[in-house]
C-alpha cells in the first residue's frame, strides 16, 4: 500500500465511515420526504415536543428522563445546558457519557438533508467531555473521553480522547 492509498483509507474512517448515505426518495429535495425516512409525523412531533420542553427545564434528572423517553442513551450524570437542541428526527442515535457537559444553545445533529441525498449517523459524546456554548456537532461524530470543545465550534470530525479543540471547523488548540 502506498502513502496515498493509506491517506485515502484514513478519509473513509471515522465520521464519514459511520454515515449512512441514501438518495432522496423522490424527485424533490430530500427534506421534502422526511416523514418517509423518519417514522412519520407523530413520532417527529413527539420528539420535537419533548426536546423543546427539556430545552427550558433546569432540572437535570427530569431533562435526562425526557431524553431517554425519545430513545437517547444518557448517562445518569450527563448535564445538558439550557436551550441545547438535539436531533428531532433520530434522537435514538445520540449517546451522552457520564459527567459530560453540553453548553448553552449547542446543536447535536444525527442527520443531514441535501438536494439529492440524506445522511444519518450516530453522535457519541464520551465520559467527562466538555462542550462549550453555541457548538454544532454534525452526524457521525465521536467525541472521545475527557475531550474539550471550545465555545462556538463546528465539530465536523471525530475528537480524540483528551483533546482540546475549537474553531470553525475544529482544529487542535493549545
Amino acid at each position: 500500500m502506498c502513502v496515498s492509498d493509506h491517506n485515502a483509507n484514513d478519509k473513509q474512517s471515522g465520521r464519514k465511515a459511520r454515515l449512512k448515505i441514501s438518495p432522496s426518495p423522490g424527485l424533490h429535495n430530500a427534506l421534502w420526504y422526511y416523514r418517509q425516512v423518519t417514522g412519520g409525523y407523530a413520532r417527529v412531533t413527539r420528539n420535537a415536543v419533548l426536546i423543546q420542553l427539556a430545552r427550558y427545564l433546569p432540572w437535570m434528572p427530569v431533562k435526562n428522563m425526557l431524553y431517554r423517553q425519545i430513545g437517547m442513551r444518557v448517562a445518569p450524570h450527563a448535564s445538558v445546558g439550557l436551550m441545547v437542541m438535539f436531533d428531532i428526527f433520530f434522537p435514538e442515535d445520540v449517546t451522552l457519557g457520564e459527567d459530560c457537559i453540553i453548553g448553552y444553545n449547542s446543536t447535536i445533529l444525527c442527520h443531514e438533508f441535501t438536494r439529492h441525498t440524506w445522511r444519518r449517523g450516530p453522535v457519541v459524546i464520551g465520559r467527562d467531555v466538555t462542550i462549550g456554548a453555541n457548538c454544532t456537532i454534525l452526524p457521525g461524530v465521536v467525541i472521545g473521553d475527557g475531550a474539550t470543545v471550545s465555545a462556538m465550534s463546528l465539530v465536523n470530525r471525530d475528537v480524540p480522547p483528551g483533546a482540546f479543540v475549537g474553531g470553525i471547523p475544529i482544529r487542535p488548540l493549545h
